[in-house]
């Protein structure tokens, strides 16, 4: 069910609105949409995205600015600079996509860098998350430039790279590896600091006022190496042997964890994201180490280093109960959640904007995934996760339907003047 929204108002005239939307076209938004998805842009890989979206920006008479992040890899960032006396606010999305288009095991239309339009969807890497939010944002300005009319504020597109919940860990080192906010950390450390900012994530058209963050945490433990013919009677000092005596406690805290730290009707999910112990090459010897990874999603509401002491506290439960396991404990990743007041004028502008396209109000929702949202709110910048998607993916990949791509360019355009202040 909607959310009922209180006081929705626009200040938009009703002339401007249709003169907005009279120059949003769908063949436009499809053939770029096209384009995007056919340039492979794993993380660690968006320099070919990087120029497409310079080039586009570019042809429509932005100033363009390049941000390099690291070679091989930038941030594009394009500014419609307004009259003056109005607000800026940016558009952000994420270049990099969430696999590479090489996976054997995905092989359904979505799961590849090349774009089919089917029934009404368009089936692709990537265009779900989120370079359709891209497009969109694009074709937004183009639709505000060609109605003619000038914004008192400033309209920001940034494209950005790394984004994609990837880290650094061990022997998992470079390009590929630095996502999870990387592009937009540098985009902010650089100056570019927008009063407000819409990121289109794949939200189903519903409005994501808050989030959880993210915690990667690895325990641990040792045992013996030595030759499968010399390990009799010391067969339960084998580390993953070990490993598997840990993890009933570790489950037993896990479920705890998902119900206590539970927030918005969602549970605080925990994943047991890898574990590697031993090695397939020599399985004649035992395993002097195994490792467990964690994913454990945290509630905007419980900061960070509060969540670390809970899993801390049931790691030195475990480390005082098995001395000899030889535990160790880290977390490598720590990505907070986000939060926007739900009477913030921006919101109050989006959900007014949907309603006129849309015909009816949208959806309020917590989600448990991450956004930059994470990065931008803690620059002060408030941000609200708002974009096109199809729901689930399904065994064939990314699709969005090519209507919901029309109609969220519709709402961002009419958002942007809104929020910016159309000048006399």
């Amino acid at each position: 069910m909607a959310t009922p929204i209180k006081n929705r108002k626009t200040s938009l005239l009703p002339d401007v609105v249709e003169n907005i939307l009279s120059h949003v076209r769908e063949n436009e938004i499809v053939a770029m949409a096209r384009d995007v998805v056919n340039i492979p842009s794993p993380t660690g890989e968006e320099m070919q995205m990087a120029q497409y979206m310079q080039s586009a920006l570019q042809k429509l008479g932005l100033t363009v600015t390049w941000q390099e992040v690291e070679e091989g890899r930038a941030n594009v960032v394009a500014r419609w600079t307004g009259l003056g006396g109005g607000k800026n606010l940016m558009f952000n999305g994420h270049m990099d996509t969430s696999n590479t288009g090489r996976e054997d095991f995905l092989a359904g239309l979505g799961y590849k860098p090349n774009a089919i339009v089917k029934d009404g969807f368009l089936y692709g890497l990537g265009i779900y998350n989120m370079k359709g939010a891209l497009v969109c944002y694009t074709h937004a300005v183009k639709a505000l430039q060609q109605s003619g009319i000038q914004l008192k504020g400033d309209v920001i597109i940034a494209a950005v790279a790394g984004e994609i919940e990837k880290t650094q860990w061990g022997e998992f080192r470079g390009k590929e590896y630095r996502g999870y906010g990387c592009g937009t950390h540098y985009l902010v450390n650089h100056g570019i600091l927008p009063d407000m900012c819409i990121l289109g994530e794949p939200t189903d058209m519903h409005v994501v006022l808050e989030h959880f963050g993210s915690m990667w945490v690895r325990i641990s433990c040792t045992g013996i190496y030595v030759h499968t013919a010399f390990c009799e009677g010391r067969e339960e000092m084998n580390s993953i042997r070990r490993m598997h005596v840990l993890m009933e406690p570790i489950l037993k805290w896990i479920g705890d964890w998902q119900v206590k730290a539970s927030y918005g009707g969602k549970k605080a999910i925990v994943n047991l994201g890898g574990i590697r112990g031993g090695r397939a090459w020599r399985a004649s010897r035992t395993p002097e180490k195994t490792d467990l990874f964690l994913d454990v999603r945290v509630p905007p509401t419980i900061p960070m280093n509060e969540a670390r002491r809970d899993v801390q506290r049931l790691f030195l439960e475990l480390e005082k109960q098995h001395p000899d396991f030889g535990l160790e404990f880290e977390t490598y990743l720590s990505v907070p959640g986000a939060r926007i007041d739900e009477n913030h004028e921006m919101i109050q502008a989006i959900e007014a904007n949907h309603e006129r396209v849309m015909a009816r109000p949208p959806e309020r929702e917590v989600v448990t995934w991450c956004s930059d949202a994470s990065v931008l709110s803690r620059y002060g910048i408030e941000t609200v996760n708002y974009g096109p998607s199809s729901g689930p993916r399904d065994r064939e990949g990314e699709k969005v339907r090519i209507q919901t791509l029309v109609d969220i360019t519709k709402i961002y355009a009419l958002t942007a003047a809104q929020l910016c202040g159309v000048a006399a």
